[in-house]
């Protein structure tokens, strides 16, 4: 069922924020820093799976990305919603349920057997698709996943997630220049303003996350 109302922005980014506190998907160290493929290192960690365990959590961050989507891009927008594998698969499931449209997927790469595709499901061309992912970091997967939705003929012009890092400036230009829109529920900075409200973390990890925000690709761990 396509939800209703849902609270303002302000109000789901620190919902969204505290629902990941809540269920441990926000992992702070600043000691023992994690490392990104990139090499980039980062006294924060995020694990959005975690939310597939948490039913209500879970339905609510999904009545909140698929309101945030039709607000910003119309009731009627989409004809399919892909989710990027693996992670988005379920939440793409989800949201396609709410908006009563079909659903596919879209491989990181073709599996080397078979058909070779990387589409699974039914994706026809012209068809307005909207590709769902957890979270992006600097945009780059998501322009994959797109490309390989554009092969088929069909088009796709947004993407949504439910966490988007919000620290590395050129993400969103990155995306426009594809062609594409980002819409997201929460970032870095609402986790972080949500920790220090509650007190999830000492002061001085969060004086360390908030360092690496300001400035990630020049943090180091002290």
């Amino acid at each position: 069922m396509i939800p209703a109302t849902y609270p303002d922005r302000a109000t789901v980014a620190r919902l969204t924020a505290r629902m990941l506190l809540d269920i441990k998907a926000v992992h702070f160290n600043a000691t023992e820093p994690f490392t990104f493929a990139s090499g980039l290192q980062a006294p924060t960690y995020i694990d959005c799976r975690k939310l597939i365990s948490f039913p209500r959590i879970r339905a609510t961050l999904m009545d909140f990305l698929t309101c945030r989507v039709m607000e910003d891009a119309g009731f009627e927008a989409f004809d399919n919603i892909a989710g990027g594998e693996t992670a988005g698969i379920p939440f793409a499931a989800l949201v396609a349920e709410r908006m009563a449209l079909p659903m596919s997927y879209v491989r990181k790469k073709p599996k080397g057997y078979g058909r070779n595709a990387r589409i699974e499901g039914a994706m026809r061309e012209g068809q307005r698709v909207l590709l769902v992912e957890d979270l992006t970091t600097d945009g780059g997967s998501k322009l994959s996943f797109v490309d390989a939705i554009r092969d088929t003929g069909a088009a796709c012009a947004d993407t949504a997630v439910i966490f988007y890092y919000g620290i590395f400036p050129e993400t969103e230009p990155r995306l426009a220049e594809h062609g594409v829109r980002l819409h997201y529920l929460c970032t870095w900075w609402d986790v972080l303003a949500e920790a220090r409200r509650g007190e999830d973390f000492d002061a001085d990890t969060l004086d360390a996350v908030e360092g690496f925000l300001r400035a990630p690709r020049d943090w180091r761990a002290g």
